[in-house]
């Protein structure tokens, strides 16, 4: 029991009204001053929160750091988190909702870039083979068409882990 508590029973056991009276304030206080505590959390969690919303809406991978630490805060704030979610009318900061469109943006990203890779190495080629029929040098740019063709192997492959690892971390959220 705390101890401002503990002394106000106390004098409420020796006293009439006016230690009830005063008994009831203190209690009343003491609420008031939670309650403030806890609205004051509850802001902190909603700042400390938009930066992440931002940059989730801007890049789907921020979205993994940040619900990683939105679980560290649910679990340490329990009652804040709830009030924020009925506010939110979904889980806050990062919603079902928000989780699948990071998956859809993410995986329409990667389709993108596959296109645009696909094209712009395409090109790179065809300017070798054209080189090719009229070289002097048919052997160095054979090699280069060689070396063309394994960038475009090596860099793909990179790209491609990331976007599975990312996938399957973003799919794994929603779950």
């Amino acid at each position: 029991m705390e101890p401002l508590l503990a002394a106000a029973l106390a004098v409420l056991a020796g006293s009439g009204v006016f230690a009830t009276w005063a008994l009831w304030r203190l209690v009343a206080a003491v609420c008031l001053a939670r309650h403030e505590e806890s609205r004051d959390r509850t802001l902190r969690l909603l700042a400390l929160f938009a930066p992440g919303v931002a940059a989730a809406a801007e890049d789907p991978r921020a979205l993994l750091s940040w619900q990683a630490i939105a679980v560290t805060a649910r679990s340490l704030f329990p009652g804040e988190s709830s009030a924020l979610d009925r506010a939110c009318g979904a889980r806050f900061p990062f919603s079902a909702e928000q989780i699948q469109s990071a998956h859809a943006r993410w995986t329409a990203e990667w389709l993108a870039w596959e296109q645009t890779h696909d094209s712009e190495y395409k090109l790179k080629a065809a300017e070798i083979e054209a080189t090719l029929r009229v070289s002097q040098a048919p052997s160095l740019d054979r090699a280069r068409l060689e070396a063309v063709e394994r960038q475009k192997l090596d860099r793909y492959q990179r790209r491609y882990e990331e976007y599975v690892r990312v996938g399957k971390a973003l799919q794994a959220l929603m779950l």
